[in-house]
């Protein structure tokens, strides 16, 4: 099926943050422009609801009277890669603030993801930096930053500076009581 091609493909019509995910910075065949950017039905020929949000001339789910419908029906408990732990929290977010708030945040957590995969990346690390940005608040995530800027650049070398940021993260994220870990 061919999708209108949507404006902002960084954020699902389904709630997901393609922007944090993985596969939206892999190189190649299997990279995953977002929801319905430029090349999506080329890696996901059918989605369903991208469908039913486009039938009904919808930018995203949370805007209908409907959501969350049966499609999301054990959802949550889908995926290992990009979360979507946060699928709900982050729809009801841009309904309640506007959507141009929370593109502004999710922007800010793009920019600071690549800053991590730039500089501070072995080469392996960036699905959990994708799951770190994703499940953690942009507050959190901005204090990890400083952290890594006063006490981790000065460290030379990458591997030294991805170990270093790795445990910064995964402290950060136990003091909130979030598993950074890959579902199974």
């Amino acid at each position: 099926m061919e999708y209108k091609k949507r404006d902002y493909p960084q954020f699902a019509a389904c709630g997901l943050n393609c922007g944090l995910c993985p596969r939206y910075y892999t190189v190649g065949s299997t990279r995953c422009p977002g929801c319905a950017g430029e090349g999506f039905s080329e890696v996901h020929p059918s989605c369903g609801i991208l469908s039913c949000s486009q039938r009904k001339e919808l930018d995203y789910c949370f805007e209908c009277e409907e959501f969350p419908c049966k499609k999301f029906d054990k959802w949550g408990d889908a995926d290992s890669f990009i979360t979507h732990k946060n699928y709900l929290s982050d729809m009801e977010k841009a309904r309640k603030n506007g959507i141009d708030a929370y593109k502004t945040e999710l922007n800010a957590k793009i920019k600071v993801l690549k800053k991590l995969l730039a500089d501070y990346n072995d080469g392996r690390q960036k699905s959990f930096y994708c799951l770190a940005i994703n499940l953690l608040e942009l507050e959190d995530i901005l204090a990890v930053m400083e952290q890594l800027v006063n006490d981790v650049d000065l460290l030379g070398a990458t591997k030294e500076k991805t170990s270093a940021a790795v445990a910064i993260f995964n402290k950060k994220a136990d003091e909130k009581g979030i598993s950074l870990k890959m579902r199974k």
